[in-house]
């Protein structure tokens, strides 16, 4: 099981008001601990472990943070619009759009995505599988 994820950053401001403007949305909770992000989903009573916490920090060597060839990190959004709502604020809040949202021939036809690269360049998506909105073929 997957116990947490960590980007790194060289500018910890920057990647704040990123991140600050999509996952709230998503019900991530941020602290900051010794100067970095943390981004957790609050544990609910029926859970018996704790889902994946999500770190922005400077990289511990003290070299600049670089963006790994095809890493990536996705984040479920409730629905379509949400996706294409997130995507929008994201970008408004410094990041970079990826891939605008919408349905990828390669991807199932319930899976609508969009892509962004956050102000130090990692990539992120955020998309929904959600059975209610239309799919790609409908």
């Amino acid at each position: 099981m997957i116990s947490y994820i960590t980007v790194g950053v060289d500018d910890i401001a920057r990647a704040e008001r990123f991140y600050a403007a999509f996952l709230p949305a998503l019900g991530y909770v941020l602290e900051k601990y010794h100067g970095d992000l943390s981004f957790a989903l609050p544990k609910q009573p029926d859970q018996s472990v704790a889902l994946p916490e999500f770190y922005v920090k400077r990289p511990f060597d003290g070299q600049p943070a670089s963006t790994g060839n095809g890493t990536m990190v996705a984040f479920a959004a409730l629905n379509q619009q949400q996706v294409r709502d997130l995507h929008a604020a994201a970008v408004a809040a410094g990041g970079f759009d990826e891939g605008q949202p919408g349905f990828r021939a390669s991807y199932g036809p319930r899976f609508y995505v969009g892509y962004l690269r956050d102000p130090q360049g990692n990539k992120i998506a955020l998309y929904s599988s959600n059975p209610d909105d239309p799919g790609r073929d409908g």
